[in-house]
């Protein structure tokens, strides 16, 4: 060896660039996830349902069923969106950033030529769907007996621990928020967002997002869902969306986020 020869030292720079890269992909990430989110579900159709069933029926039970198929959704959407990334970086980069822009275009379109109490209509077929729904519990009620369906969140039925999350409202509140999500604006965005950040960043971002909006569903329930102006969030949503695709004239698709 010779004198004064040290190879060690540039491994760590590059470890500690490397590092910190990743970190801030991730913050990233976890940022445009979580504020896209957030402006896609308030007064969205898996809020109203959060909201109504919890007016019903047991809070724990209908946040457990709709954050469970709502987690399921964004880890669905996660991985469609990582499958892209065997394309090279810079076409889903730009390609992504196309759509954001075509989606805050049309959120921006959509929400100046509503009406103030837009989101009614949607809340009534919210509503109209649920109670088809407990027609339905009630004729399983009378076949089946009155012990395994929940008659509203006052109400305490002895049964096993994990019977009381595998209950009638339970997997109505699963079915019904998974159908609804499906195909909706935000698997989309979050799709997206998977194909351009750091996944992982993505998947945790998009999934508070997700509890944000239906705990605050379930915790303030119809009152709340009357109070938001969909109007007001899908302009501020447009904004959103049209801000991301605008960052893309600053950040290069080999930055690593």
């Amino acid at each position: 060896l010779q004198k004064g020869s040290s190879p060690v030292a540039p491994v760590h720079i590059v470890n500690e660039e490397s590092s910190d890269k990743t970190n801030l992909g991730f913050i990233h990430a976890f940022v445009a996830a979580i504020s896209v989110i957030i402006v896609s579900e308030l007064g969205d159709k898996t809020f109203f349902i959060a909201a109504i069933m919890a007016m019903r029926y047991n809070r724990l039970t209908v946040l457990a069923g709709a954050m469970l198929a709502l987690g399921l959704m964004t880890c669905l959407s996660v991985l469609f969106g990582y499958a892209t990334t065997v394309i090279p970086r810079v076409y889903t980069y730009y390609v992504s950033t196309a759509l954001f822009a075509i989606f805050g275009i049309r959120m921006l379109r959509e929400g100046l030529k509503m009406s103030p109490d837009e989101g009614q209509e949607e809340l009534e077929e919210v509503q109209a769907e649920i109670k088809k729904k407990d027609e339905e519990l009630q004729r399983t009620k009378l076949l089946n007996g009155p012990g395994d369906v929940e008659s509203g969140p006052g109400t305490t039925i002895p049964q096993k621990k994990w019977l009381h999350f595998i209950s009638p409202i339970f997997v109505q509140a699963f079915t019904l928020t998974f159908l609804a999500e499906w195909g909706d604006r935000s698997q989309l965005t979050t799709i997206v967002l998977a194909a351009r950040e750091d996944p992982y960043g993505v998947a945790v971002g998009g999934t508070v997002g997700h509890c944000l909006c239906t705990g605050l569903a379930v915790i303030g329930g119809r009152m709340i869902a009357q109070k938001i102006s969909v109007r007001t969030v899908t302009i501020i949503g447009g904004i959103v969306f049209l801000a991301f695709a605008f960052s893309a004239l600053f950040i290069s698709p080999d930055s690593g986020f």
